[in-house]
């Protein structure tokens, strides 16, 4: 049955619902603290649930139920294969976070994995993360509902994302183009390749993965995409402007570092209230593309907005 969000009241209802039966599922797939090797166990569940907002696969979620209507599909089916996104995110966080990339010490208002675990494990703890994204996605145990072709279909779509032609590819030319800013070498449109790839691929992997789940005609998945691609460049948007406006308190992490790093952001390209109208036009773009289906999509709608407005 599908849900309608009207209020941001109703939306974080919504939102918690689906975090908390989302964590149920991926408490229930990971291996508990007292496996060999427990250390690494203890590292994988210490970042996973250290308190996310499970915003990608709730993204799958929304998008499963606003093709739900036509294909009377069953949203108990996906939950395994949504939870699964959420392991590849948290290994990217991990990684992110190692002093060879972005060198943070907090994450979600504590110690990162590599502060905690130290550099090795942390390594390790998000190797083991995205293999069990893989493992899980593969599980017929979990996945048995699901038809053959579309699961592969599904699999596919989510490691193009997550490799170099998307989420890994994003974050080198990140690195690369890290103090270059203010040179020839550096355009928008190497910042805007960078966001869509570092960011962009997985929100919209994870759009297309409900709408594929949820047996999708391919109008539908064809706007379910566009709305994918406009909030995942929306997010990184945002998310550099919290760089810049965000508290600690309010982001979890320490702000201020992309200037101090020269890292390729939109502020620091295009300027503060250029990168603002920019998060809004996107937010619209990726509503108009919604226009095709009615209050079925409304929990995607509201979440774009919540993405542009959020303080953390």
């Amino acid at each position: 049955m599908t849900r309608t969000i009207k209020t941001d009241q109703k939306l974080m209802i919504y939102l918690d619902d689906w975090r908390a039966r989302i964590d149920k599922t991926l408490e229930a797939y990971l291996p508990d603290t007292v496996a060999m090797p427990t250390r690494l166990h203890e590292a994988m569940r210490y970042s996973l649930f250290a308190g996310g907002k499970r915003i990608r696969p709730i993204l799958a979620i929304a998008a499963f139920e606003a093709v739900n209507r036509e294909t009377g599909e069953k949203i108990e089916t996906a939950l395994p294969v949504v939870a699964a996104i959420e392991l590849i995110h948290t290994y990217s966080l991990v990684h992110d976070d190692l002093p060879a990339m972005d060198d943070d010490d907090y994450r979600r208002g504590r110690p990162t994995s590599h502060k905690r675990f130290g550099e090795a494990a942390a390594i390790l703890a998000g190797d083991a993360l995205l293999t069990a994204a893989f493992a899980m996605l593969s599980d017929r145990r979990l996945t048995a509902a699901i038809p053959a072709e579309r699961l592969l279909s599904v699999i596919h779509e989510l490691g193009r994302a997550a490799g170099s032609l998307g989420m890994v590819g994003g974050q080198f030319v990140d690195i690369e183009s890290e103090g270059a800013v203010g040179s020839q070498t550096v355009s928008e449109e190497t910042l805007r390749y960078v966001h869509a790839h570092k960011t962009g691929a997985m929100i919209r992997a994870a759009v297309r993965v409900g709408a594929l789940l949820g047996g999708a005609v391919p109008e539908a998945l064809s706007s379910l995409t566009i709305y994918g691609e406009r909030l995942g460049l929306a997010f990184q948007v945002v998310d550099d402007i919290l760089d810049l406006e965000g508290t600690e308190s309010e982001t979890g992490k320490r702000v201020g570092k992309d200037a101090a790093q020269q890292k390729l952001t939109y502020p620091i390209v295009m300027g503060l209230e250029a990168s603002k109208q920019s998060a809004h036009r996107l937010m619209t773009e990726s509503l108009e593309a919604l226009t095709v289906f009615g209050p079925e999509a409304d929990p995607l709608r509201a979440i774009a907005r919540f993405i542009v407005e959020r303080k953390s």
